[in-house]
């Protein structure tokens, strides 16, 4: 087994400290990735400090991760020595029930395999990406164009893809008013990718304190929700909404924006229910979904849409030694947009 260096919390309460973890030996259709960098997730955060349910400790978190092939199992056939590849969230499924043959392994009927904080078909605790180097089955490896620099492609594989889905399924394009509530790690990626697709795009935060960010990322509107008369003037307004938010919200008020047979799709997770009255929904046949990442398949799409059209993360990169820090400026929202981790600092410095 391969010996790398890593950053992992050994429980709730602690803090991300070096250490050193095991990578399985190569099976035949495994990809060794040498991780050049790993995104910061609110995710990460929420699992480390055990805010999402048991944890399995001591956790190495990361489903951002960018990197290259290192090595590859005999019978591994997608991808060679020197690719660029990506993971995200997830390293495995049963691959037979219907959605995992439908490309929708995110949504494994017997549960994906998370990239951490799961056990995996060797019985072992899965690792993420706050690490050198990475063993995962070829079939959930991405291939990074060559049009997007590594560091800013790492949040596209989850950031991206938690935004690219719903978009995609719910019709975003020319013709077609969108707004997306929250200018955070997911919100601003989810700006980039509607406008890219073709849609009118509007934000909708509590204040106007990003407005300047989000018209340069490609908006058309931005809206302050702190401010009531946003809601009477906007109302029956777009033809789909996507809350990037985990806090709880005014659902009715959210729902009053649609037009006839709009759509609101939820992909932050507010850890309290969400409260939804009926009349909202029924008033204008309005729709209330939720979505999480896409597919492997799906992932590969918008990485390639994302290298067409020139769309990355808008990151700051950060040593290993400071992911404490980031974590706390995370959840105080002291980040444009996504923090990113070098990982060629998780060697011990010095």
């Amino acid at each position: 087994m391969l010996t790398v260096n890593a950053y992992a919390t050994a429980g709730p309460t602690e803090p991300l400290r070096p250490t050193t973890i095991e990578r399985r030996d190569l099976g035949p259709t495994d990809v060794l990735i040498d991780i050049a960098y790993a995104g910061i997730c609110h995710s990460d955060i929420h699992t480390a400090r055990g805010e999402w349910g048991e944890t399995i400790y001591p956790l190495v978190p990361g489903h951002e991760i960018a990197g290259t092939v290192e090595a590859v199992g005999p019978e591994v056939t997608r991808y060679a020595v020197g690719d660029r590849v990506g993971v995200g969230c997830m390293v495995d499924s049963c691959r037979e029930c219907a959605p995992c043959r439908a490309g929708e392994e995110q949504y494994c009927l017997k549960g994906n395999v998370g990239t951490y904080d799961a056990i995996g078909k060797d019985g072992r605790p899965t690792e993420g990406g706050y690490s050198e180097k990475v063993v995962v089955d070829e079939a959930y490896v991405l291939g990074i164009p060559e049009g997007i620099g590594l560091d800013v492609a790492a949040p596209l594989l989850c950031a991206g893809i938690t935004l690219y889905s719903p978009l995609k399924r719910w019709g975003a394009g020319p013709g077609t008013k969108v707004a997306i509530v929250g200018l955070g790690g997911l919100g601003h990626m989810g700006v980039k990718i509607a406008k890219a697709l073709g849609a009118e795009v509007s934000v909708l935060s509590q204040s106007l304190k990003k407005q300047e960010d989000g018209l340069r990322l490609g908006a058309d509107h931005y809206y302050a929700t702190g401010d009531p008369e946003t809601f009477e003037r906007l109302a029956g307004s777009f033809d789909l909404i996507v809350s990037t938010v985990s806090a709880s919200v005014d659902m009715g008020a959210y729902l009053s924006l649609l037009t006839l047979d709009g759509a609101l799709v939820n992909v932050g997770a507010p850890e309290e229910p969400l409260s939804v009255p009926a009349f909202a929904l029924i008033g204008g046949r309005r729709s209330l979904a939720g979505s999480m990442i896409g597919g492997i398949r799906e992932t590969q799409e918008m990485l390639d849409f994302c290298a067409e059209h020139g769309l990355g993360a808008e990151v700051e990169v950060i040593p290993a030694e400071e992911v404490n820090e980031a974590y706390d400026r995370v959840v105080a929202s002291d980040v444009r947009y996504r923090f990113v981790i070098d990982a060629s600092t998780l060697a011990p410095q010095g």
